[in-house]
């Protein structure tokens, strides 16, 4: 199978290219020249076994066709449970990996995945250079930590992420370089893409990517949404709605591709906060870039989602996707009452990004089969949740570990030559 550029302004690759390069040479954004429509047809009770026969057809022909399977074993070792609150409404919690957020699925898979393609075909050194809002850097130095050829530098927007996420982007050390940037998310993404914008960095670093932009990030995230709707569609037979907190909109393409590929998948719902790129384009059919505004939800503030271009190369015509989708916003005020109100009616702990899905559920389809995100542990944003719910979160133990470590992290503007002197 090849992998074309959104653009298509360059030749097609494989997947192990694709995930290496991270970014198309044209800059566009890699996605699958035709996508196998045999999901609907797995039923492993296992994720892990299911990830794999899911992205078996990915794969098939690669230098790690035959190591897929324990790929799949070794990245997916943790819980995905299915927990309904409602009879036809159940939660997805996808935050029971080692930092406790759903970037953990793709994250781990991307960086067991890269090591072997590095070792197969003998590549030299790597310096992965990943922007985050919240969850995506701490993600990535987990999974990446001590990774033998590869560097990682992780760029955050100094002041706009929890304490509690901070420590998981700057407590590693050895291969990982946290840098808190003079700026919000969009500076910090901003960066990243100049830098793979200049041919001459990307050969002189070997630089590639880990945010959502690479493919190997966003087909875990479809594997797990097609697993899911089909545990559903199993428990209760009836084909859900997705509703998906929506950021740099990685997650809701994998929902998006997970559809194509034939999964119980009624309709997907982007839920966002403050940041509308995405509801106004839903509602006039105009697509603009816009600055990030600073929300509770802090990992969704992005102004410019980078997997925009995936969703329109996927589907260009807004009128089908209107069929298929839509979008709300949710504001700050309404995230606070909808984590005061559900632990208040149904000791739920909400954090504030799956509290943005609850509320557009309730809002919008209280009474349709839905599976709704839960994207991270709510014990990340203390600071906002306890106060709402008058309690302190148990703390999992895989944050109370990090949270011992020390913390270092390089203070730079919104530069590119200042981040380069400093890698």
């Amino acid at each position: 199978m090849k992998f074309q550029s959104t653009r298509k302004n360059c030749k097609s690759t494989s997947i192990s290219s694709a995930i290496l390069e991270g970014l198309a040479p044209d800059g566009g954004l890699y996605v699958p020249e035709k996508f196998p429509p045999h999901l609907g047809n797995i039923t492993d009770e296992s994720f892990s076994t299911f990830a794999f026969h899911a992205l078996a057809p990915f794969f098939k022909g690669q230098v790690i066709e035959k190591q897929l399977e324990e790929i799949c074993a070794k990245a997916f070792d943790f819980p995905l449970p299915l927990e309904f609150f409602q009879e036809n409404a159940a939660l997805l919690e996808l935050f029971h990996g080692p930092t406790a957020a759903f970037k953990d699925f793709g994250a781990r898979f991307l960086a067991f995945a890269m090591s072997a393609i590095i070792e197969a075909k003998d590549q030299r050194e790597r310096t992965i250079l990943v922007a985050t809002s919240g969850d995506t850097g701490g993600a990535v130095a987990s999974a990446f930590h001590k990774r033998p050829g590869i560097k990682v530098a992780i760029l955050y927007p100094e002041g706009l992420v929890s304490p509690r996420q901070e420590k998981q982007l700057t407590c590693w050390g050895d291969n990982i370089v946290a840098f808190k940037v003079a700026g919000t998310f969009d500076d910090c993404q901003a960066l990243v893409k100049e830098a793979f914008n200049n041919s001459q960095l990307r050969e002189q670093f070997g630089l590639t990517s880990a945010n959502s932009i690479n493919l190997g990030r966003v087909l875990p995230q479809m594997a797990y949404h097609a697993f899911s709707s089909s545990k559903f569609k199993e428990e209760r037979n009836l084909i859900p709605t997705l509703i998906i907190p929506t950021g740099n909109l990685g997650n809701a393409v994998g929902a998006f591709w997970a559809k194509r590929m034939g999964s119980p998948i009624a309709n997907i719902v982007l839920a966002t906060n403050a940041n509308k790129a995405l509801p106004v384009y839903f509602d006039s059919g105009k697509y603009k870039e816009r600055k990030s505004v600073a929300t509770l939800a802090n990992a969704m503030d992005v102004g410019a989602p980078s997997n925009m271009e995936r969703l329109l190369h996927l589907i260009p015509s807004l009128e089908e996707l209107q069929k298929i989708s839509a979008s709300y916003s949710v504001s700050d005020e309404e995230i606070s009452e909808t984590i005061s109100q559900f632990y208040r009616e149904q000791e739920l702990i909400l954090c504030p990004h799956t509290a943005v899905a609850m509320k557009v559920w309730q809002e919008h389809y209280p009474t349709v089969p839905s599976i709704l995100s839960a994207t991270a542990h709510p014990a990340k944003f203390e600071s906002i949740v306890e106060p709402l719910i008058g309690q302190q979160i148990p703390l999992p133990a895989v944050l109370q570990n990090l949270i011992a470590k020390n913390s270092t992290a390089l203070a730079i503007a919104p530069h590119l030559e200042e981040l380069i002197s400093k890698l």
